[in-house]
């Protein structure tokens, strides 16, 4: 039963996953006029996508799909904010609160049972959690690798408070035009943000994630005393020797 509940999580896409949640919505939302006038109908399409991607993952590995609640409440909030024709400030608001709530969130988590670093970096389809956490006792370092998972999650919580300010900064640079006043070039201004921010924002805190990564993993390295193939899961294991062949 345990390699049946495993064998869809193997299958995810990460890009696909971000692709239907995140990147496409706010496409259809930005170039949604060019097909039809109809507001609501260019949001009910854009979300579509967040809850179809949502409710097939529910379905196929029986687990919330955050990145597709993340997705909905964007797009909800994005599009509602155009079709009710609020000022633009609440989209720059609702674009800096998003990383920043997560940010919390993460940080927050450290005194829950369910500390998010296990979801967001530290997981066993990435490491064989069961072999470190062994290796952590037999060398008495159990409290130096909590110490270290402290200090991880305060560089994620970071990661997404700089998005924060990132997200603040290009929002209040791009969307210029209230949705009252153009609703079409509101949209526009949204798409062009949406396009650059993959470049200032997206493509810096994945650099920044990269390097939290490998900082983790150079002192696991130093802790267990494994090698970084030694502490990859069975799964991870199998898909690099596969590459190597």
């Amino acid at each position: 039963m345990g390699s049946e509940n495993k064998a869809p999580q193997q299958q995810e896409d990460p890009w696909m996953n971000l692709l239907l949640n995140i990147a496409l919505p706010v496409v259809i939302l930005g170039q949604g006029d060019r097909v039809t006038d109809n507001a609501v109908v260019v949001l009910l399409v854009a979300l579509a996508f967040p809850v179809g991607y949502f409710v097939y993952d529910l379905v196929k590995r029986r687990k919330y799909n955050f990145i597709s609640i993340l997705g909905f409440i964007s797009v909800l909030l994005t599009g509602g904010i155009g079709l009710l024709q609020l000022s633009r400030d609440w989209f720059i608001v609702k674009e800096a609160a998003i990383p920043a709530i997560i940010g919390l969130a993460v940080v927050v988590s450290l005194w829950t049972p369910f500390p998010l670093i296990r979801k967001i970096l530290y997981t066993p389809q990435l490491f064989d959690v069961e072999s470190i956490t062994g290796h952590l006792e037999q060398r008495g370092h159990v409290k130096a690798f909590d110490r270290l998972l402290r200090r991880t999650t305060l560089l994620l919580g970071g990661s997404f408070f700089l998005s924060a300010v990132l997200n603040f900064l290009t929002a209040s640079y791009f969307v210029k035009t209230e949705p009252s006043v153009d609703l079409a070039q509101y949209n526009a201004e949204v798409g062009a943000m949406t396009g650059w921010s993959y470049l200032i924002i997206a493509l810096p805190s994945m650099l920044i994630t990269f390097g939290i990564l490998f900082y983790l993993v150079r002192q696991l390295e130093r802790l267990t005393g494994l090698s970084f193939e030694e502490m990859l899961s069975p799964e991870m294991r199998a898909k690099q020797e596969e590459t190597q062949r």
